[in-house]
């Protein structure tokens, strides 16, 4: 068993700001008992816009709010997964990154946005650049696997489904999912899809408003929400276990009866 934590804010222009606000709400939940604590998309700058101020926010994963991240993780003991805006070398955009910190203070996994939020009125790719398609990293925390991917990837199934194939247990979810005109219904709509169709937990990390729609919880392998934080800035936890993934598949073995794979388009 792994009590795990959803850790909804708004993030702003502020990145100090921004990592204390992380830092406290962290420390809220391990103390409380979670084992890991997941934070939103862009945890570490998010403007009013998708515009060149990503692009000057932006950091390699040496730089210092990352830095800060593994700090944070070392200090409290825990897995802590959070989205930075990330500089690369050979592009003048950058990358939606999600960095998975451990206790020991070390990055354990990394997520690139497969799938640019290129909708709604948005244009993402303008100045971010979408990561290459390679095998999902996974890591481990007290037994169960966890795998990552962001915000608009979660309209794309087959993403999910090859991060189980990985031997995910566990999806981890952050996300800056704006306010709009049935959203939040896809929102909760999807997020409890992709825990039934593929027997896993899911827990899944929003902004709170301005920036994001909330609506921040965990939900288990039958689509049972376990926890959720509405339009609040703060935390929300529950546990997953390998039982209850094992109890579910044995009712709807669903993985094991399938007859397609996802192939690379």
């Amino acid at each position: 068993m792994v009590e795990i934590a959803v850790a909804q804010f708004a993030p702003g222009l502020d990145k100090n700001e921004n990592h204390l606000t992380l830092r406290n709400l962290v420390g809220e939940a391990t103390a409380r008992g979670a084992r890991l604590v997941l934070a939103p998309e862009y945890a570490m700058f998010t403007p009013p816009r998708t515009d060149e101020r990503l692009v000057e926010s932006a950091e390699p994963l040496d730089g210092p709010f990352v830095s800060g991240l593994l700090e944070i993780a070392a200090e409290f003991g825990v897995h802590v997964v959070a989205g930075v805006n990330e500089a690369l070398a050979d592009d003048e955009r950058i990358s939606n990154t999600l960095v998975a910190a451990g206790p020991a203070g070390r990055i354990e996994a990394v997520y690139r946005k497969l799938h640019l939020y290129d909708a709604f009125g948005y244009q993402e790719s303008a100045v971010i650049r979408a990561g290459a398609v390679e095998s999902p990293e996974t890591f481990v925390v007290d037994g169960l696997t966890f795998g990552m991917q962001t915000c608009y990837d979660l309209r794309f199934p087959e993403v999910t489904r090859r991060i189980v194939d990985a031997g995910a247990d566990v999806l981890l979810m952050p996300a800056q999912w704006v306010p709009g005109p049935l959203k939040e219904d896809h929102w909760t709509t999807l997020i409890r899809a992709r825990a039934i169709e593929n027997t896993v937990y899911v827990a899944a990390a929003d902004q709170s408003a301005r920036t994001g729609a909330g609506n921040s919880m965990i939900v288990d392998p039958m689509g049972v929400v376990l926890a959720s934080l509405g339009e609040t800035v703060g935390t929300a936890r529950a546990d997953v276990t390998a039982a209850r993934i094992a109890e579910v598949r044995e009712k709807n073995p669903a993985l094991a009866l399938r007859r397609f794979t996802v192939t690379q388009r």
